[in-house]
């Protein structure tokens, strides 16, 4: 068991609290659980890893076991457990994934192999888009469902760094990022914003009114309507101290955003969980303390009474009550 250390600042009420976590190692010397997501029954958690594979935690005993793969060029030799960046075009980079739980589908957005779907006892997802409006997607990031309208919103993190190259995206603060829509029915893919400052993670509301997207290089979020006066608009919901990741819409309509904080005095890196509402209220913050001590925390979701903490740099998936 792991001991998470919580800070809470000065917020009004208690969201949410996080303790009693543990490891749940991934297989082999993967590293790298991004994004999680749970299926239409509830069961999972699935994680999408760095060797091209999604997996599915099927408890004490049993571990992980495979699920997809994205790439139809992957081997499980060369490929299983690989945390080489120079095999991830072959082998496939998943990041951030999402069941459509009417069809029990799985949507992967994979940052080499674009956008992917992957029906029950399917083994390899099933490419369905690589472009939009010509422009070939470079680096797919998040990715969420709409399970209202089966409409899929994901985010292209650039225009033109890959995810091998994205420190150079900060440095060179690139806003070619884009927020995109695919939808289901008619299989088109439509951009709803440009020039996104490393468009991250993507959550949908609770009504379907509106998405959420994060500008992982410009600290903010942005708040894309779908539906009602301001409809295909976009205005800065809320601006923070570091740089967020994937945003997860709660069951209670809230979202949680995994942010990253440079510590000034230190140079050290806190890793946040961070809880705001519709309107960008912040309703609070808890700074996780071991085992994510000088680590970036990419997602935080809350499923039932747990929280599910993704890291790139991580060999483990985080699980707190």
């Amino acid at each position: 068991m792991l001991s998470i250390l919580i800070f809470f600042f000065c917020f009004p009420s208690v969201v949410f609290s996080i303790s009693n976590c543990k490891k749940i190692d991934l297989p082999l010397t993967a590293v790298g659980p991004e994004s999680s997501t749970f299926d239409s029954w509830g069961q999972g958690p699935y994680t999408a890893i760095s060797d091209g594979r999604v997996v599915k935690y099927n408890g004490p005993g049993v571990g992980y076991v495979d699920y997809v793969i994205t790439s139809p060029f992957r081997s499980k030799r060369e490929c299983d457990g690989t945390n080489n960046p120079e095999l991830w075009p072959k082998c496939g980079r998943p990041i951030g994934i999402a069941f459509y739980f009417l069809k029990n589908q799985l949507f992967i957005a994979d940052a080499y192999r674009g956008l992917l779907v992957a029906g029950p006892n399917e083994r390899l997802a099933t490419q369905i888009a690589t472009s939009a409006e010509g422009l070939p997607f470079k680096f797919l990031d998040g990715l969420d469902v709409d399970q209202l309208t089966g409409n899929v919103y994901f985010t292209d993190a650039s225009s033109v760094y890959t995810l091998r190259q994205f420190a150079q995206a900060v440095a060179a603060n690139d806003a070619s990022g884009r927020l995109l829509k695919y939808d289901p029915k008619t299989g088109q893919v439509t951009v709803l914003q440009r020039g996104l400052s490393g468009a991250a993670g993507v959550a949908v509301s609770l009504d379907s009114s509106y998405v959420l997207v994060t500008e992982y290089i410009a600290n903010r979020i942005q708040k894309f309507w779908l539906r009602g006066p301001k409809a295909n608009t976009s205005e800065i919901l809320v601006t923070l101290e570091g740089r967020p990741d994937n945003i997860k819409r709660t069951p209670a309509g809230n979202f949680l955003v995994a942010v990253t904080i440079q510590n000034a005095s230190t140079q050290t890196i806190v890793a946040t969980a961070v809880t705001i509402n519709g309107v960008g209220n912040i309703r609070q913050s808890v700074s996780l303390g071991p085992p994510y001590d000088n680590t970036s925390i990419s997602e935080v979701l809350k499923f039932r009474h747990s929280y599910y903490i993704g890291s790139l740099m991580a060999d483990f998936l985080g699980v707190c009550n």
